[in-house]
């Protein structure tokens, strides 16, 4: 199959390794912390128990439009593009304290930039990608 098909999309790519990788966080920040009032850092980055199921729910998510409902990738991309560049900005504009609807202890600077890498990354992936993608070969 050509490279150049829509199952290799840049927003396909994107829900995949996204998926992926917060599915990992989300494992790993669950074998670091359970606790919800405390934070430990993975990787530098701070995380709680609400913050390794976020992580968790949007890997899953990631994971199953990226290998499985390969027709949402582009509208995960602008989404998740979106709400993480606001997040990034809005964190970035609050400081190294901030804690969004109160759900997180805290969500440190490094946080800020990886949310704000993955934000622009997921509306580029959606602007270069096309809307229709072939389902069958994955």
């Amino acid at each position: 199959m050509d490279k150049t098909h829509t199952n290799y999309s840049p927003a396909v790519w994107y829900a995949r390794i996204v998926g992926v990788v917060l599915l990992l966080a989300g494992i790993l920040g669950l074998i670091i912390n359970t606790s919800q009032n405390a934070v430990e850092p993975l990787l530098g980055l701070d995380v709680n128990l609400t913050h390794n199921f976020v992580h968790l729910l949007t890997g899953i998510i990631g994971v199953a439009i990226g290998f499985y409902a390969l027709r949402h990738s582009r509208m995960y991309a602008l989404v998740f593009g979106v709400v993480y560049t606001v997040l990034a900005v809005w964190g970035m504009a609050e400081g190294s304290n901030f804690n969004p609807f109160d759900l997180f202890v805290r969500i440190n600077t490094a946080d800020h930039i990886l949310h704000l890498a993955l934000g622009i990354a997921g509306i580029a992936a959606w602007a270069m990608s096309r809307d229709e993608v072939n389902e069958r070969a994955v």
